[in-house]
């Protein structure tokens, strides 16, 4: 499987928040096409949603610039999700050298309740101001001189079996919607949308819209 694995020796990110998109009505899944603005899975991905709720996943990695850049755009766009989306993270097992250390600590703060105030702050400690925080003893480190996170429980929690298991699961779910590249989307299970296949990122955002839409009629 062919998948960009971004230097982390790009250009600074600028991680100022970027022009909203543009208002618009929600357009129909019958303007993109299958195989030319987003990908059917032949074979189904897992999903967690609840009942009556549709999946909408994003692939990231906090070693991404790409990630990094389009941070600012995503985490409006999140919070005007219609009520029927359940968006959730998928940290990947590619782009850097210490996947797993970028995975575990996701899954840390997730399970802290700290993703939200902690996403930026991390793509910005990464990509901004060059801190390095490469591998387990890094991420801890970092971890402890933050107010507002627990270092004791950082450490016990990023340690966890119940940690280790989640970034397992999002190695096999990377795999099972077969991700190129990142940032990317996948929607029920059942389709895939990534910025090269959509035209942008803008128009991958409409497109995981409608086909959310499209798979809450079932």
């Amino acid at each position: 499987m062919k998948r960009r694995d971004f230097s982390l020796a790009a250009a600074a990110v600028t991680l100022a928040p970027l022009a909203p998109l543009a208002a618009h009505a929600q357009t129909p899944a019958s303007a993109f096409k299958a195989g030319k603005d987003y990908v059917t899975l032949g074979k189904p991905a897992p999903v967690d949603a609840p009942a009556g709720k549709v999946e909408v996943a994003e692939f990231f990695s906090y070693n991404c610039p790409h990630c990094a850049a389009f941070e600012p755009k995503l985490e409006p766009w999140i919070k005007k999700l219609q009520p029927y989306v359940a968006f959730r993270r998928i940290p990947v097992p590619f782009v850097g050298n210490d996947v797993e250390t970028k995975q575990k600590l996701y899954y840390t703060l997730e399970a802290m309740g700290k993703v939200d105030e902690f996403q930026m702050k991390i793509f910005q400690a990464i990509h901004v101001d060059r801190q390095r925080i490469f591998g387990d003893a890094a991420v801890i480190e970092w971890a402890g001189k933050q107010p507002g996170l627990d270092a004791k429980k950082f450490e016990e929690t990023f340690k966890s079996f119940g940690v280790a298991g989640k970034a397992k699961r999002a190695s096999q779910m990377t795999e099972a919607y077969q991700v190129a590249g990142v940032p990317a989307f996948g929607v029920a299970g059942r389709y895939y949308v990534d910025g090269d296949l959509a035209g942008s990122l803008d128009r991958a955002l409409q497109i995981v819209e409608a086909l959310a839409a499209e798979s809450r009629k079932g």
